[in-house]
């Protein structure tokens, strides 16, 4: 139940955040057609996501409860693009290059595709 609690916590603060920074961001980029808000999410989420493990990998910092608050939690809240980031650097540092690359195609198409069914299925006047 504890690890429940600090995922939830740091969920809530990453999701603050990202409202925040996606409010921030599209006051800036008012008359944008690209999604400047989500788009600076994803690249800070990586960013971050970055930093922390590289700290984590070099000076073993972090304990299992603050990996938890960091990486589920806080950067899970903001986005999970960072984790699928993480994730797909992870295999290509394995050289696992076909395994990485098929993993972020099929996540974006498959992704796009079930999107857009579940979207028809809702949406379809009947």
């Amino acid at each position: 139940m504890k690890s429940v609690l600090i995922v939830a916590l740091g969920g809530a603060m990453g999701s603050v955040l990202r409202y925040l920074l996606s409010a921030w961001a599209l006051q800036h980029s008012v008359g944008w057609r690209f999604p400047v808000g989500t788009f600076a999410v994803n690249v800070l989420g990586c960013a971050l996501v970055g930093v922390l493990a590289g700290l984590l990998v070099k000076h073993h910092v972090f304990s299992p409860e603050v990996r938890l608050f960091l990486f589920t939690g806080l950067a899970g809240g903001f986005t999970t693009f960072s984790a699928f980031g993480l994730e797909t650097f992870n295999l290509i540092r394995r050289d696992e290059v076909l395994i990485a690359g098929s993993y972020v195609v099929s996540s974006v198409v498959i992704g796009l595709v079930v999107l857009w069914l579940g979207f028809s299925l809702v949406s379809a006047r009947g």
